[in-house]
């Protein structure tokens, strides 16, 4: 496995870090490791992935253009200027 030493980190940031450590009861290593981990880039690979995802769920939906509140809203417009 990789290692990383970073400097020059605010001291109130470092603190910050400690105090979720020692809230989750763990390490300031264990703390940023998990971080690290939640806040992971995401990449093409799984970028796409979440894409076809998407297109698949809103493949579902009966009228992909609009929600139902805005079918409301233009319902309802349209009825106010009309009378």
């Amino acid at each position: 496995m990789g290692q990383v030493l970073i400097r020059d980190l605010d001291d109130a940031l470092l603190q910050d870090y400690q105090e979720a450590a020692d809230g989750n009861g763990r390490s300031l290593e264990a703390e940023l490791r998990d971080a690290l981990r939640r806040l992971r880039p995401v990449n093409d690979h799984d970028r796409r992935d979440l894409q076809a995802r998407l297109a698949a769920i809103r493949a579902m939906t009966p009228n992909a253009a609009q929600t139902p509140a805005e079918v409301l809203v233009r319902e309802d417009r349209e009825g106010f200027r009309s009378a």
